[in-house]
């Protein structure tokens, strides 16, 4: 083996070449997966920001999201196996959210459980409801996988349809990435207009100081039923997104949801908390954070060839490397800081 003057081994042309070779071939598998990997973040990027109205405009850790994800999706495979348009699907994703965020508002409001364990119990009930959901579509009691490949269905979106536009056998506004950037940016415009009414005001100001809300006239329990019930409206609707993007609807299909919303927020948070002020471009924060955690996720599988089994152990140190960030950053107010001011 040869050394060099430093002690250091020299690595043979051949081996040199391999190395190269191998990065060269992983940065280019990463690129050309780039574009796959921001369109599955502007999905969840809408889930995120369903979150982003329980987390930090109503301040409440609603954990129904894991549930009403999947509720989502079976929805909208269940209305396509039907024979609906997928047009029909999506609302009906929308209101089947709705539900389930009134049933956790009835359990926090009426039953005075914590909004957090109100969320799990909910979690939880809707499981056999997505099973029988999806069972209805493949004529069973239950089902657990249901097949909407784009081929078989109408879709808006689907990951096929990246490569059918770099080919040219679609056209350029069919690519996911167009087409859910501009679906965000409706979605964002609606809450924009919603929360600046007298109703979407109060919603925020019951998240900012119920108590002083409440002693305003306002109906903080109304306000939180509304909050959580669009707020898994909109997970839902991400569901049915993702149900149409992956090609296939399954019963575990919401598990980690929570984390990848929260990194989300967080990455939106501490990237562009200073930059956006305004409302609106808030939102827009929690949507590029979502794009740009997941360009992270296919950085890691692929620039380093991670397997994905790791898939979540990586997810899980992104986040706590945003949030460690986060608390770390002087002046940055969390939730836990507002609410010590508010009681000062």
């Amino acid at each position: 083996m040869d050394y060099n003057r430093d002690g250091m081994v020299i690595h043979p042309a051949p081996i040199r070449s391999i190395w190269r070779t191998y990065k060269v071939d992983n940065i280019m598998n990463f690129l050309g997966a780039l574009p796959s990997a921001a369109s599955l973040g502007l999905v969840w990027g809408i889930m995120a920001i369903g979150l982003y109205i329980t987390y930090k405009i109503l301040e409440l850790s609603d954990l129904t999201v894991d549930g009403s994800f999947c509720t989502g999706g079976a929805v909208c495979a269940m209305m396509l196996y039907k024979g609906f348009s997928v047009w029909m699907a999506m609302p009906a994703a929308f209101i089947a959210g709705m539900a389930a965020g009134f049933i956790t508002g009835v359990l926090h409001n009426k039953c005075k459980i914590p909004a957090i364990l109100a969320g799990i119990l909910t979690q939880l009930s809707l499981w056999p409801i997505n099973l029988t959901i999806m069972g209805i579509a493949a004529e069973k009691n239950t089902e657990s996988f249901l097949n909407v490949s784009s081929r078989n269905f109408d879709v808006m979106v689907a990951s096929g349809f990246v490569k059918a536009v770099e080919k040219g056998s679609k056209p350029f506004f069919m690519h996911p990435l167009f087409t859910l950037g501009i679906f965000t940016a409706v979605i964002i415009g609606i809450l924009y207009w919603f929360f600046g009414t007298e109703r979407g005001c109060s919603i925020r100001a019951t998240g900012a100081n119920e108590n002083m809300a409440r002693a305003q006239g306002i109906n903080t329990n109304a306000n939180k039923m509304l909050g959580l019930m669009v707020a898994n409206g909109l997970v839902a609707l991400s569901g049915s997104l993702f149900t149409q993007y992956q090609g296939f609807a399954t019963i575990d299909m919401g598990s980690g949801a929570i984390v990848n919303g929260l990194a989300a927020i967080v990455i939106g948070d501490v990237l562009f908390g200073k930059l956006f002020k305004n409302f609106a471009m808030k939102l827009l924060a929690v949507s590029l954070g979502a794009v740009i955690y997941f360009s992270i996720i296919q950085a890691v599988l692929g620039l380093f060839s991670i397997p994905s089994d790791y898939l979540k152990l990586s997810s899980a140190m992104i986040v706590a490397i945003f949030l460690t960030v986060s608390n770390l950053v002087p002046g940055r107010k969390t939730n836990k800081t507002r609410k010590e001011a508010q009681h000062a």
